[in-house]
């Protein structure tokens, strides 16, 4: 998901400077272009509540869709389509491969949108084509879930990440094109609550709806989601035009741009490595910890008990991520880092020890805190060791690959090692015998996720020029 374009939202926050213009619906205009860059925007000053509300609605429709799939739906149907013992594998595989847009999508589509003429403006047209793709992909997916047809299935994610991530590319650049530096820290904050929200949201009422089978309605909502937050933005997010012919793209230099030496930078490269660490544990496990409920704590109603675990990862986070943030700015990022890495560390080995569903609620919560902890100081932690104060926006890009890299590459592999387990036979409360992957399976799981969280933080001790 997905989940980690809320870092691409965030990668051009230092790079632009204030402009006042009136408020109301929110709005921009074009200067002229400066020399060797791209237009500048004029970003209005002092925005209402309303309009930051409005501006990071769209971004809490996404979660919402993102959130219900990748830890409901996906996860769910996926066991209706394959055996226990191919199903690890199969969703593995599904998130890995739909994660590859994720990765290259917003290197093709945020330089596209930053030149793009359009009637409607730069990043709205954009958002409306890549929203109408990422509901046909939705239309997909329901088809080939309905049909159990795996391939079609794949396919429909595929069209959706496709579709989200054009959206997510252009909307990444409303934040500086629209709020002032001043507000910037507080725009990153309702886009972080509204993430969570949508995220909960989408995950506690899809869990319910799947219990009952109710795929088709899952489905709807998600659309309907999607249409209401397109909806706000076209309504209440306008953009003024360009009017002058943009400079061309030169496709070779522009990646070839994405490169930053790590014998250069070395401060840069450890944090990259690290995060991506992190990363790769926390999505390693994620789309498996459906699994782990219903074949290790036997839950019975599991869709709808992950809902409710999930909401309780995020309130934690929450929680810890108000006062870390602040916190990191007097005792350092590194030093909450290791912190946070190393709770989160001893908690999936906690989870591996876990015999009760109280048990794992627990070890959740604790998770969650930690969590919560390291992303509230991640981003701050990249902007402390960037190359060039004049590539900021660029460079935070190439940061946030950090993320999306792991995303595409972790389910499959911890897909694998759970299979390779195998599975084993027990008695439902019906009295018919299922198939259910085997603790063993888990425990190796949550021990490679720890041990990537662990040198996460470890290897952070190569950063100098942060603290």
């Amino acid at each position: 998901m997905g989940y980690g374009a809320s870092y691409a939202v965030r990668s051009h926050l230092s790079k632009l400077r204030a402009r006042p213009i009136s408020r109301g619906p929110i709005a921009m205009s074009a200067t002229h272009q400066t020399s060797g860059s791209l237009p500048g925007l004029h970003p209005v000053a002092d925005l209402t509540t309303s309009q930051h509300l409005a501006l990071s609605t769209l971004w809490a429709a996404m979660n919402f869709v993102l959130g219900a799939l990748l830890m409901i739906l996906l996860p769910g149907q996926i066991r209706e389509m394959v055996s226990v013992q191919e199903s690890g594998a199969r969703l593995g595989f599904l998130v890995s491969f739909g994660a590859i847009p994720a990765l290259a999508v917003p290197l093709i589509v945020g330089p596209l949108s930053d030149r793009c003429r359009s009637a409607l403006g730069r990043r709205r047209p954009y958002i409306l084509w890549g929203i109408v793709v990422a509901i046909g992909g939705l239309a997909i997916l329901y088809l080939g879930g309905s049909q159990r047809y795996f391939l079609l299935f794949m396919g429909g994610f595929f069209v959706l990440q496709i579709g989200m991530n054009v959206a997510m590319a252009a909307y990444s650049g409303f934040i500086p094109d629209l709020v002032p530096v001043t507000q910037r820290g507080l725009a990153s904050g309702f886009m972080a609550i509204m993430s969570q929200a949508g995220t909960l949201v989408g995950v506690v009422l899809t869990g319910f709806l799947a219990q009952a089978g109710l795929y088709l309605i899952s489905y709807a909502i998600l659309a309907g989601i999607l249409v209401t937050g397109l909806l706000v933005t076209m309504k209440w997010v306008r953009e003024t035009p360009l009017t002058e012919a943009q400079p061309r793209l030169n496709w070779i230099e522009h990646f070839r741009s994405l490169w930053i030496d790590p014998r250069l930078y070395p401060d840069f490269a450890w944090v990259w490595l690290t995060r991506a660490l992190v990363m790769l544990g926390f999505y390693a496990l994620l789309p498996f910890l459906p699994f782990y409920l219903a074949d290790v704590i036997r839950v019975e109603n599991w869709e709808s008990m992950f809902g409710k675990l999930i909401g309780v990862v995020l309130v934690g986070s929450a929680l810890s991520a108000v006062v870390a943030g602040r916190l990191s700015d007097r005792v350092g990022r590194k030093r909450i880092v290791y912190l946070a890495n190393g709770l989160m560390a001893l908690m999936c080995l906690g989870f591996a020890l876990c015999n009760t569903l109280e048990q794992v609620v627990g070890v959740a919560i604790i998770f969650g805190l930690g969590y919560g902890a390291y992303i509230s100081v991640d981003w701050a932690l990249g902007t402390d060791v960037l190359p060039k104060a004049e590539d900021a926006a660029k460079d935070m890009a190439v940061w946030h690959v950090s993320m999306t890299l792991p995303q595409s590459i972790a389910a499959l592999p911890a897909g694998m090692l759970l299979a390779a387990f195998g599975v084993q036979k027990a008695l439902d409360k019906d009295g018919v015998i299922q198939d259910h992957y085997t603790e063993a399976g888990f425990d190796w799981l949550f021990a490679a996720a720890a041990i990537c969280l662990a040198l996460g933080a470890l290897l952070l001790r190569n950063v100098k020029r942060a603290r």
